[in-house]
């Protein structure tokens, strides 16, 4: 049957979308009023949609329904979601692509050698990986980590330096390691003994 109304379908209400009103999503034609979340029902625009075949959702819905689960998969690093979404009506499918993956590796002579070549941090002895390293005196450290061994001060690049494997802030080193004697290590004046 033609189209004599005019515009395309909408893919919330599929009621007819004419030129002013259309938003376009995934190759899907939405009335502005139409366009919402879901799940939630919350208004969406370009910069927070996020789409799944034929589905709308805001960011927050999506990785609820098909983002990754488990410890440091929240609203921020290394935190725990227990939040399913159930009470918004998400039914988080059991087969999805992320769960379908093999528990086991595809080829196990390449996932020992990551296993094996991950660096260890010098200070705490556990490993490094590349979300959290940062390079000091040539060798891999957690953030946390990378503070002068002294005063405990946290450090950057502009502060750091290194000595027998250990790091310290510029004033520490110093203090501890620089050149002794008048006019170093916070000596200004020399008392005169008479």
């Amino acid at each position: 049957m033609p189209n004599w109304g005019g515009g395309a379908k909408c893919g919330a209400c599929e009621k007819t979308v004419y030129h002013a009103e259309e938003i376009q999503c995934n190759g899907r034609s939405f009335h502005k009023t139409c366009f919402l979340c879901m799940a939630c029902r919350k208004a969406l625009d370009s910069t927070t949609v996020a789409a799944h075949e034929s589905e709308i959702y805001c960011k927050t819905c999506y990785g609820r329904k098909y983002g990754p689960k488990g410890i440091g998969f929240g609203q921020g690093a290394g935190c725990l979601s227990t939040d399913t979404g159930d009470h918004l009506g998400l039914n988080l499918q059991q087969g999805s692509p992320k769960s379908a993956r093999p528990s086991t590796p595809t080829n196990p002579s390449k996932f020992a050698k990551k296993m094996v070549d991950v660096d260890k941090c010098p200070r705490c002895g556990k490993s490094v990986y590349a979300a959290e390293k940062i390079m000091g005196g040539g060798k891999p450290w957690h953030k946390t980590c990378f503070r002068c061994a002294i005063c405990g001060k946290s450090l950057e690049s502009t502060n750091v330096t290194d000595k027998d494997g250990e790091l310290y802030c510029k004033a520490c080193y110093a203090k501890n390691f620089g050149p002794k004697g008048i006019g170093f290590g916070g000596f200004t004046q020399v008392e005169k003994k008479e």
